[in-house]
């Protein structure tokens, strides 16, 4: 997983709670999610043809 084991996860993790706080933890991971769920739709969405009448 891109060379990041367990101990690394661990220092991140401790990381975010020094910088975020525990109440900040789960906006973050929600806000995460919904951003990565929007970029596979818009990637997963067939191109849409802006201009279908150019004469």
């Amino acid at each position: 997983m891109f060379g990041v084991g367990m101990p690394e996860l661990i220092i991140i993790l401790v990381i975010m709670l020094l910088f975020f706080g525990p109440a900040k933890i789960p906006q973050l991971g929600s806000a995460l999610g919904g951003a990565i769920k929007g970029f596979r739709k818009a990637t997963n969405e067939e191109p849409v043809e802006v201009a279908r009448n150019q004469e």
